[in-house]
């Protein structure tokens, strides 16, 4: 089998980790900061079934995205975030990155409800909950990529399939640092505070289809057993996490292999990006990869952490109402300043490994509690808009309690 040539192949291990540190880590002053929300879908029909993809491309119009509707131009809603639609029918928007927390909260309650408006006129509802509680998954996209996402995840168990459709999120995105010593101490951060804020923000207790449990955030549970291979965290407290990612990325198993509309998909069970850069996969693949390769990998993991440029918290799930401007807050005031980001580390040491306790126990869990609770007070200590300090200090009171989200939305 003939191999395609590529004018970026990567022929080397060195080569791809080196690619990798620089298309993960965009180096600059951490400036901007932005946010992709997620919402169940569900028609407005007595049913609680799920809109068609031709309804959400009727409802969304010059807003929907070519997986659903390839003529499209896609474009942004009115503030500028660009609509997705997630495999089960989740609707998301991806906003612009803004210059501090208020204005990135701002633009994000309008396209907001420019959405909940365009969707409204075709009779779909957006249900702001991490977890479906009542609808079994089913896969709505029909893409190649989703496809092969739902076979191998379902080859490991039942989770790949509730995650992918069955569950929202609140993920936060922030520069990276302006050197690898800032670039290290903010990764390390928003690892260590990650089950305190996961304890902090769940709330979703229920998920149809999911193995019998009593779970805080059934959606981190899904995210921690679909395939821990690709989910667990990547990076070590004491490792560069520019080096540090790209080794890891290259020993990930593939998921997937991107290629053309009608062409298989599929990657041999087990083999990682270095094995087909090694050129262990040749007589499967026909070809040794090249970079849009690797830019395709680096899609399908799904850490808690991830480096895209910036670093994307996905840790945190979906808020009821608008309180997804309160972890939008909370993250922005604790990476504020070095000082402040080494306080929040080292607030969280003690449960900067807890991700299982956090999932299941949430702030029933004393030590994640007191945690949760301490990180949320120095947010809204350092937090420089108005708003966002008087939800922070609600924020913080409701953890002292042990309350969810649910009770504040």
């Amino acid at each position: 089998m003939a191999m395609a040539l590529d004018s970026a192949l990567l022929t080397t291990r060195a080569a791809a980790e080196a690619y990798v540190g620089g298309v993960c880590f965009k180096l600059g002053p951490p400036e901007l900061i932005g946010a992709e929300l997620e919402w169940l879908t569900v028609c407005d029909d007595g049913d609680c079934s799920r809109p068609s993809l031709a309804v959400l491309a009727a409802a969304l119009g010059e807003h929907s995205p070519k997986t659903i509707a390839p003529s499209s131009p896609a474009r942004p809603l009115p503030a500028g975030s660009y609509v997705t639609i997630e495999p089960g029918g989740q609707i998301e928007i991806s906003s612009a990155p803004h210059s501090s927390a208020e204005l990135l909260s701002r633009s994000l309650r309008q396209d907001t409800n420019h959405l909940r408006e365009l969707l409204a006129a075709h009779s779909v509802t957006m249900i702001d909950r991490a977890a479906d509680a009542n609808r079994l998954p089913q896969r709505l996209l029909p893409s190649s990529r989703y496809r092969a996402m739902e076979d191998v995840f379902a080859s490991i168990g039942p989770f790949g399939k509730l995650m992918m459709c069955n569950t929202a999120a609140t993920q936060i995105s922030l520069d990276a640092g302006a050197d690898a010593a800032e670039v290290k101490a903010r990764w390390n951060a928003l690892v260590a505070v990650g089950p305190a804020l996961l304890a902090a923000f769940a709330c979703s207790p229920s998920l149809a289809g999911a193995p019998r449990g009593k779970w805080a955030s059934q959606r981190m549970r899904a995210w921690l057993q679909l395939d821990r291979s690709r989910t667990a965290t990547p990076v070590g407290a004491n490792t560069d996490p520019i080096a540090g990612y790209a080794a890891w990325a290259l020993d990930v198993p593939l998921l997937c292999v991107s290629g053309e509309p009608g062409a298989d998909w599929s990657a041999p069970p087990g083999a990682t990006f270095a094995d087909w850069i090694e050129g262990n996969l040749d007589n499967e693949l026909g070809r040794r990869p090249g970079c849009r390769d690797l830019d395709y990998h680096l899609t399908t993991v799904f850490p808690q952490v991830r480096a895209s440029g910036h670093l994307e918290v996905r840790y945190i799930d979906a808020q009821p109402g608008e309180l997804w401007q309160v972890p939008i807050a909370a993250f922005e005031a604790l990476l504020s300043t070095p000082a402040v980001v080494a306080e929040a580390t080292a607030l969280a040491a003690g449960t900067a490994h807890r991700w299982w306790d956090s999932a299941e126990f949430g702030l029933a869990d004393t030590e994640l509690r007191c945690a949760a609770t301490a990180l949320l007070e120095l947010a809204a200590a350092h937090s420089t808009w108005d708003d966002g300090t008087a939800a922070l200090e609600a924020a913080a009171q409701r953890c002292r309690l042990g309350g969810s989200p649910t009770e504040m939305g």
